[in-house]
């Protein structure tokens, strides 16, 4: 049996694996509990990855908006 890297396994879930890559993750993951548990943490930090809202601090953005007016009114 091939040993399967996280990395084998985060193709397989992002569906980026060949076919013959899929049929041997997919008959790996019927025989061995261990690889299906890596398989399901993989998963479900897949899902929370997907819900998180990426949003930059308002300090940040008052800086830019601060810096682009001081340009603006610099070459009036």
């Amino acid at each position: 049996m091939t040993n399967f890297t996280p990395e084998d396994l985060l193709l397989y879930l992002y569906k980026e694996t060949s076919l013959q890559q899929t049929a041997d993750i997919e008959e790996a993951l019927s025989k061995d509990w261990a690889l299906r548990e890596k398989l399901s943490v993989l998963k479900t930090s897949m899902q929370r990855l997907d819900k998180l809202v990426v949003a930059p601090r308002t300090e940040i953005v008052l800086n830019v908006l601060n810096k682009a007016r001081e340009e603006s009114t610099e070459q009036v």
